[in-house]
């Protein structure tokens, strides 16, 4: 297994692990579209402050983790976000979604982030007692105004 940042030759793979992120208990956005979705993946490789992280078993795709240092906070310091993180469900429980937020830790200190964060809707149970037993700490709880 491996983890590397996607290329623009990784955009189909990468959109078919994002349509994951929308089986239940998540959803789909309300002004998500492919094409809106191709574009933001395209922005996100072409961007020095971004990177889509692709966990690989072999060719395939089998994970993957959006990052972006993205906020200089007065009381934090720069921040990692975390944005999109899935295994493709058949390889669930098996160690990549560790191994992807390990390497986006990493990316994220390559940045000089002092810390990272992301949101996981209420009804994801089963990824909160993973970000839990990975270390991560639950100590915020985020509000949000859809404008678009």
């Amino acid at each position: 297994m491996t983890v590397r940042p996607a290329t623009l030759a990784d955009e189909k793979a990468v959109l078919a692990l994002v349509e994951e992120l929308f089986a239940a208990p998540g959803r789909r956005p309300p002004a998500y579209t492919p094409e809106r979705g191709a574009a933001f993946f395209r922005d996100a490789v072409g961007d020095a402050n971004a990177d889509v992280l692709l966990a690989l078993d072999g060719d395939v795709a089998v994970g993957l983790a959006s990052v972006y240092a993205d906020l200089l906070s007065i009381r934090f310091g720069r921040r990692c976000w975390v944005e999109d993180l899935v295994v493709t469900a058949p390889r669930r429980s098996q160690g990549i979604g560790r191994l992807l937020l390990d390497a986006a830790t990493e990316w994220a200190r390559a940045r000089g982030c002092t810390h990272l964060e992301l949101d996981s809707a209420a009804a994801r149970r089963d990824a909160h007692r993973f970000y839990l037993a990975a270390g991560m700490l639950q100590d915020s709880l985020h509000f949000r105004r859809d404008i678009a």
